[in-house]
């Protein structure tokens, strides 16, 4: 089987201002790094639903989802935080992502992918239960996660973010969720200035100093993650496809190369392979080194194609 590709064409259209790292620009990069890779050929293409609002708010407060419809503008720009606004495309590309993930879910479940890659912005892993942040409004890895859930009535399903900065928001939505396990390996201190204490059995961080390379994360997952996933033995595997960790990235100080997420991709479908009949949905989070993002972005996809294709 291929491995699906979710993108909407509202997602270039949210734009928070010249210069904003979180731009356009990143989804022209994916592609640009697929075809140089050659896997822009073998993904099937699939456009993106919007999320059901009743999906959206299994995860995040009624009351915030329908204040962030009924403010959302229809010209100009609304700001949210420091980080954070939204123009007149924002919500339905907000949509469009979270429900990228759900059909993702819905896709793979069914058989129809091996796998899936979600192509999608605004990001999601910072959003809170009610509250908007760093760049993201809706978490669209949980909302997909809890499609699972209760949707298709997974019994467990395990989130994995590698992105540089801690996923605060779906350590929040999730907080009292025992049949999802979320995994972080982050940067600390720095955005969000997360505590490094795992609050439950289900919650495992993985904090890094600046400057730490590749091979030091290679290990924590080894030594955090794998364990914890064979023990928890998930029924489907999320990721969060942060790509900030790279040493070129202008927001964080990790030295990740693009070599790094082939193998931590190895290692999660490998592991998918052996607990969950290699059943993986896979989410764009940051990335703001453009040239980075295309290659580390296209080596991901590229080993999500191998493992579908095996």
């Amino acid at each position: 089987m291929t491995t699906a590709y979710f993108s909407h064409s509202s997602c270039p259209l949210h734009d928070m201002g010249r210069g904003h790292p979180e731009s356009p620009s990143r989804l022209v990069a994916v592609e640009k790094g697929m075809g140089v890779v050659g896997v822009d050929r073998r993904v099937a293409r699939r456009e993106a639903p919007q999320a059901p609002l009743d999906a959206v708010k299994r995860v995040h407060s009624p009351a915030y989802v329908d204040e962030l419809v009924t403010f959302a503008p229809t010209r100009g720009r609304v700001r949210l935080d420091d980080d954070t606004s939204m123009n007149g495309h924002s919500l339905t590309a907000a949509l469009h992502a979270a429900g990228a993930v759900v059909a993702a879910t819905d896709a793979v479940l069914a058989g129809q992918a091996a796998n899936a890659f979600c192509a999608v912005r605004p990001p999601g892993h910072h959003a809170e239960h009610d509250r908007a942040m760093g760049f993201c409004f809706f978490d669209n890895v949980a909302v997909g996660a809890a499609h699972a859930l209760h949707v298709h009535g997974l019994r467990r399903v395990a989130i994995l973010d590698f992105d540089v900065h801690h996923g605060n928001g779906t350590e929040d939505v999730l907080r009292n969720e025992p049949r999802a396990l979320f995994c972080s390996s982050y940067q600390n201190p720095l955005f969000p200035f997360t505590a490094d204490d795992n609050a439950h059995d289900t919650l495992i961080k993985t904090p890094l100093k600046a400057g730490t390379p590749g091979s030091v994360f290679r290990q924590a997952v080894e030594r955090d993650w794998l364990p914890a996933l064979d023990a928890f033995a998930p029924d489907m595997i999320f990721v969060s496809a942060g790509f900030d960790a790279h040493r070129s990235d202008p927001l964080a100080d990790l030295m990740f190369e693009a070599e790094d997420y082939q193998w931590v991709t190895e290692r999660i479908v490998e592991a998918a392979d052996r607990l969950c009949d290699g059943r993986v949905v896979s989410t764009l989070e940051g990335g703001y080194a453009l040239d980075a993002l295309a290659a580390s972005s296209a080596i991901h996809i590229r080993t999500l194609c191998e493992a579908g294709e095996r």
